[in-house]
């Protein structure tokens, strides 16, 4: 028998078993598409406010009502409507900009840190009542935020905490979420081999925490930084009545109360290309942290926590 002769019925053999892969693989690729397409269905329902929001940006007050939204008119003003946001009332647009910046960045690093401390307690350390004290933090994922918000104001009222920059702080530090994300996530990416050979080595619990723990939770930790970010960043209602000196707004309370300035004066429509290029400029800081962090996300991370 021929060496082509013994080959021919491994061939055959090796091109049924393709065929049937491919049989196999056909109701998966039809699937795969239909999912693609609701994601692109998905991200176009998203992108196309902030699309509006970017074209309208570069209209003078008079296109926004002469043109079509989703097109650019004949004239290009966005420099011009950049210039008058930030000269806009001796230029209260950068103390408003300071203030969502200093208050969204002090609480998604405080909200983070809580949360990383939190979420590694509960996950590597039997105690009395974790249980019971954990459920509680999941209970508090289902409370809306906005029916919290007078009994924080009242609480913070009595020890004259209100019209400061603590008012919006120390409420955004607290993230019942968070902490069940970095309890999820420390239980899976922290092998508990690794905390007892670190033990053995004589390193005690908070370096343990500290030089294995905070490394091997970083992504983790990222995530829950930029949701206390982007949550803290575009908050409205605690601002709003915790504070109540224009100097200490953020920018959202400080563009709604800017349009509704002008138009309980009888002059909105000058200051529409205002706000919305207001508007445009506040979401490029968060863009910027979205961009830069994912980087943060990618696996691979774990082997921060080898010893060297």
């Amino acid at each position: 028998m021929t060496t082509s002769e013994i080959a021919s019925p491994v061939q055959g053999q090796t091109v049924e078993r393709e065929r049937n892969h491919r049989r196999r693989l056909r109701p998966g690729k039809e699937r795969s598409n239909i999912l693609t397409i609701a994601m692109f269905a998905c991200a176009l329902y998203f992108l196309l406010p902030l699309v509006w929001l970017v074209i309208s940006s570069t209209k003078s007050n008079t296109d926004l009502f002469s043109t079509f939204g989703y097109w650019f008119a004949h004239d290009f003003n966005l420099f011009n409507n950049i210039a008058d946001v930030f000269s806009y009332q001796g230029g209260v647009f950068w103390q408003w900009l300071l203030n969502t910046v200093f208050y969204a960045g002090v609480s998604a690093v405080g909200a983070a840190a809580l949360a990383a401390a939190a979420g590694y307690a509960f996950a590597k350390y039997k105690f009395p009542g974790g249980t019971a004290i954990f459920s509680g933090i999941l209970g508090a994922i289902m409370v809306p935020t906005t029916a919290l918000a007078i009994p924080t104001y009242l609480l913070f009222a009595s020890a004259h905490l209100t019209n400061t920059p603590l008012a919006v702080i120390l409420p955004s530090l607290v993230s019942p979420f968070g902490v069940y994300l970095m309890r999820v996530y420390a239980a899976s990416a922290i092998p508990d081999s690794l905390i007892e050979a670190a033990r053995i080595d004589g390193a005690s619990e908070f370096r343990i925490f500290r030089s294995v723990g905070l490394r091997l939770m970083a992504p983790g930790i990222v995530t829950v930084f930029l949701f206390a970010l982007v949550a803290t960043w575009n908050n409205y209602f605690l601002p709003l009545i915790m504070l109540s000196t224009s100097n200490l707004y953020p920018l959202t309370v400080g563009l709604a109360q800017e349009q509704q300035a002008a138009g309980a004066g009888g002059s909105a429509q000058p200051l529409f290309a205002i706000v919305i290029t207001g508007s445009f400029i506040s979401v490029i800081p968060l863009v910027i942290a979205f961009l830069y962090l994912q980087r943060y996300w990618q696996t691979g991370l774990a082997t921060g926590g080898v010893k060297g």
